[in-house]
């Protein structure tokens, strides 16, 4: 996996290429999006570190990168994601080893641009 930068980068104008073509699914996603991060039940954190867990089971970059600087904004700390990564490896086997490690990756550098200079 790129870092995040690049992934990140990569994947911009062609999500606002495609925004701009279906505006109502775009948008009835991101308020899907919204209404599921709500705090709740469970915490915002707690929703990203779960979010984390599917985008390594689905093998997704760019969800892994999203979801890798939610957990991290939302304070989910380094610890709190590495056991949650544990339980992506215990539910993948072998693609959990593979794309765990990209998820703490992810985070790492979520939490170092979040961090003041």
């Amino acid at each position: 996996m790129d870092s995040s930068d690049n992934i990140r980068a990569e994947l911009r104008q062609p999500a606002l290429d495609l925004r701009a073509l279906i505006p109502d699914v775009w948008q009835a996603h991101v308020a899907t999006s919204v209404a599921a991060m709500k705090e709740g039940e469970l915490s915002p954190s707690t929703k990203e570190l779960l979010a984390l867990v599917i985008a390594i089971t689905r093998e997704c970059d760019g969800c892994i990168v999203a979801h890798a600087r939610g957990a991290s904004r939302r304070g989910a700390t380094r610890q709190q994601v590495a056991e949650a990564i544990g339980v992506a490896i215990s539910m993948n086997g072998g693609p959990g080893t593979v794309w765990g490690p990209r998820a703490l990756r992810a985070y790492d550098e979520a939490a170092q641009r979040s961090e003041p200079s």
